[in-house]
């Protein structure tokens, strides 16, 4: 079993932080969390200080990931399980705390040399709840974290010993999809009852992050952003659909930065005791066209 609850954080660089903000805040329905000692940009969008951290970076990807664990037995027992396979962890100093706002740290590299973190003892600012500058009734993390993300990377096998067997992720399931003539399998990895918080495609791509996904607690909130979204001229990568595997009802646009974020509601969730790898060929029941906005 995983020390990993869940994806606590991530951190974008991008190149135009203001207007990334501007997007995040109007469009997505976060909340200025203000900035961090080191002038990035925090983003909430429940009772944690921030969900999002952004940084001023020319790549226009995702740059950081970072792992909650329950307390500093789970951020022992994580270091163990990634010195055994043969990763160097350094504990976060306290300056590094400080920045991110937690009790305990370590820092590792993952696929590809993403920068990733583990934490336990996030700041809960359940004395200034999450208040959002749209209408919209909150997002889906809890013990399920910020939500999920999908990366390109590199070599498959070695971004499935880093997530299932350094880190203790576990298979939901796999789709196999066409793409350029060949079979390309995506690996969708759970630790917790979200159905995936982590899944990834080995392809050669321009950016590390495909899509980074926010759950919300209504559908109408999807469907309001999505006419919202049209009428900003904001580009929408996928028409609105269900997936297969996650049953999400989704809509996928454009960010500032270039990679896409998914914005959906209704995924069905995990149960370990029951739960059985399968595998897909489609990536969804209906919609999520693509070329089509």
């Amino acid at each position: 079993m995983s020390p990993i609850c869940n994806l606590g954080y991530v951190g974008l660089g991008v190149s135009d932080t203001s207007r990334w903000r501007d997007y995040a805040l109007n469009i997505l329905g976060l909340e200025d969390g203000g900035v961090t000692p080191a002038g990035d940009i925090k983003l909430r969008m429940d009772d944690y200080a921030y969900r999002i951290l952004l940084s001023q970076n020319a790549v226009d990807d995702l740059i950081l990931l970072g792992f909650e664990v329950k307390d500093a037995e789970g951020l022992a027992n994580l270091q163990s399980r990634l010195e055994a396979a043969g990763a160097e962890v350094e504990h976060g100093s306290e300056e590094l705390r400080r920045e991110r706002d937690v009790l305990g740290l370590l820092r590792f590299s993952g696929p590809d040399n993403m920068v990733c973190e583990a934490f336990y003892g996030p700041h809960v600012l359940l004395d200034r709840p999450f208040k959002s500058p749209r209408t919209i009734n909150g997002f889906q993390t809890g013990e399920q974290g910020l939500g999920h993300l999908t990366m390109f990377v590199s070599d498959r096998e070695a971004a499935h010993a880093f997530f299932v067997d350094a880190l203790g992720f576990d298979i939901s399931d796999y789709i196999d999809l066409q793409y350029k003539g060949q079979t390309l399998t995506l690996t969708f990895l759970h630790c917790n009852a979200r159905h995936h918080t982590i899944a990834f495609a080995p392809a050669p791509a321009p950016k590390k992050l495909a899509h980074l996904m926010l759950q919300l607690n209504s559908l109408d909130d999807v469907g309001k952003t999505l006419d919202l979204v049209q009428r900003e001229g904001i580009p929408i990568a996928a028409t609105l659909g269900r997936h297969t595997n996650d049953n999400m009802v989704s809509f996928y646009m454009h960010s500032p930065a270039g990679f896409e974020v998914e914005y959906g509601w209704g995924a069905r969730e995990v149960h370990p005791h029951d739960w059985r790898i399968q595998r897909h060929t489609a990536s969804s029941i209906w919609g999520h066209h693509r070329g089509m906005a």
